[in-house]
């Protein structure tokens, strides 16, 4: 599980440069086609994954450590990594490809299982 924390706080530092290199050019009105096209609007949910997925790392990490749960959440732990991972990841994907939408299934489903799974184990003590 120490992997998570890991993981929470490199999320956080990716998430600060992505939000950095982005600001560079929010100021253009027109950047990546305005506001509301697609590409901008992937590459800010890129952005914000890497916080919003790192908070869940945290707070995995924290829970399990405040309920005694260290032992049996393997699956979980590596479900919430793929999801830190592969959700920034499909999104820059789809901002420059769309097709890469498609693939959105693998975070998501990674992430609700994650946590699915130590609501189990959260429920099962």
């Amino acid at each position: 599980m120490t992997i998570n924390l890991y993981a929470a706080w490199i999320g956080f530092l990716f998430g600060g440069i992505a939000g950095a290199a982005g600001g560079m050019f929010f100021h253009d009105e027109d950047w990546l086609g305005g506001y509301g096209s697609w590409r901008r609007r992937m590459m800010r949910l890129g952005h914000i994954s890497f916080f919003g997925i790192g908070l869940l790392n945290l707070s995995f990490v924290l829970s399990a450590r405040a309920l005694g749960l260290e032992n049996g959440l393997r699956l979980a732990s590596a479900l919430l990594i793929v999801g830190a991972f592969a959700m920034p990841l499909v999104c820059y994907l789809s901002a420059w490809k769309m097709s890469f939408r498609h693939l959105f299934f693998i975070p998501a489903a990674s992430v609700i299982a994650g946590i699915g799974l130590l609501l189990a184990r959260m429920m099962s003590r």
